[in-house]
């Protein structure tokens, strides 16, 4: 497999994003999710195409993206898409609050799963929903499962909706099709929804078996609702373009009750970046793959090597690592440690969930292998200066 190599320091710096503008130029910043490689040439042809012919009106609606994921889906992720069944927004995050708008009443419980990513919390919240966590079951060294019977338990309590991570951020984790089948029984048994946030799916690592939501069952069909994008999986998620997918009836009739604005949310560069990416992209993201692998694997070197103590398990997909500091003797918040003493951002690990988050923090690793190395080795000299 080809590599895509990333960007050396002294060119990222002049980014304008969230990533190169929260810290300090002495900082190296991992936390936020966005990849150090270059945009991918197909995308950025047409994105400067768009600008020659002043191509910056309005979208022209879901139906050109819904094709172009069609094909990719169908050749990437071996899942076959009815475009007719797709109403395109601005991101994943817009998609999840406004489908669990359409599927729940405020004041209904909205299941989670910690370890999650942080918004998952506010966006439950944002669509007038109660938070309900189901905490993942395992751990660093086992692996971790969704926890069947605790989900089952919190739907018959009363919870309308899961907001279902897949793959999923920050562990790593790639569900089964058996789970994921389970799971879709349970919400028929309890006439709920799950709302499956499938934008790291194409990120899942070759040689491991990934198994889209709605293609798990007809269970998952009936009673799922896909949420994906080109963002993470092609580094473009300030250009705000997203999927909302449905294939059964009782998922039309969600995306029917979306409101008219949310498919203009899409950004026309956006809309233009994913066609391309969807249609074009696929030699660049397999090197991307490539190097992600490169680093996952150095990750699990350097720690060995250099902080020993250090838990960590080798992610199956997404470019995220979740790491255990505790034995670092840092506190609750080790990145707030981290960004003191090495000058590395890391994502606070009580961010994604209080009651399995500490001493623990996520690491992005779509960087250069020298940027990782140069990471862990401040850390861990960090971590001498704290012992003596």
């Amino acid at each position: 497999m080809h590599r895509i190599a990333a960007e050396p320091l002294d060119v990222l710096r002049t980014r304008t994003s969230a990533k190169w503008r929260s810290y300090a130029d002495d900082v190296l910043p991992l936390p936020v999710a966005e990849m150090d490689y270059p945009l991918a040439e197909p995308i950025a042809e047409a994105l400067h195409a768009a600008i020659r012919r002043s191509d910056t009106g309005y979208n022209e609606g879901s139906r050109p993206v819904a094709e172009a994921f069609e094909g990719f889906a169908a050749t990437r992720l071996g899942w076959q898409v009815d475009p007719a069944r797709v109403t395109c927004t601005g991101d994943v995050s817009m998609g999840i609050v406004e489908v669990l708008r359409r599927v729940t009443n405020p004041g209904d419980g909205v299941i989670i799963t910690p370890p999650i990513y942080p918004p998952f919390f506010d966006l439950v919240t944002e669509a007038s929903g109660v938070v309900v966590e189901v905490p993942m079951l395992g751990g660093i060294d086992e692996g971790w499962t969704l926890d069947l019977d605790g989900i089952d338990a919190a739907f018959a309590a009363g919870a309308k909706a899961m907001v279902l991570c897949n793959p999923h951020n920050p562990i790593g984790l790639v569900p089964d099709g058996v789970q994921l089948a389970a799971l879709a029984d349970i919400a028929a048994r309890h006439g709920v929804t799950i709302v499956s946030d499938e934008v790291h799916g194409p990120l899942v690592q070759p040689g491991v078996d990934y198994t889209p939501f709605l293609k798990a069952s007809d269970a998952a069909r009936e009673h799922g609702v896909a949420i994906t994008s080109a963002s993470k999986s092609f580094n473009i998620p300030g250009l705000k373009s997203a999927l909302i997918v449905t294939a059964s009836e009782r998922g039309d009739r969600v995306r029917a009750a979306l409101p008219y604005e949310v498919e203009w949310r899409m950004g026309q560069f956006g809309a233009i970046a994913s066609i391309a990416a969807f249609t074009k992209g696929g030699h660049w993201l397999d090197g991307v793959l490539g190097s992600l692998d490169d680093n996952r694997r150095l990750l699990a070197d350097l720690i060995t090597d250099e902080l020993p103590g250090v838990r960590y398990r080798m992610p199956d997909a997404t470019y995220l690592a979740w790491l255990d500091l505790s034995a670092l003797g840092w506190g609750d918040d080790p990145a707030a440690y981290a960004l003191e003493h090495s000058k590395v951002a890391l994502g606070i690990g009580t961010a994604f969930g209080s009651s399995v988050g500490r001493g623990h923090v996520r690491l992005n690793f779509a960087c250069t292998p020298e940027v990782l190395d140069e990471a862990i080795t401040r850390l861990a000299e960090a971590r001498v200066s704290s012992v003596e």
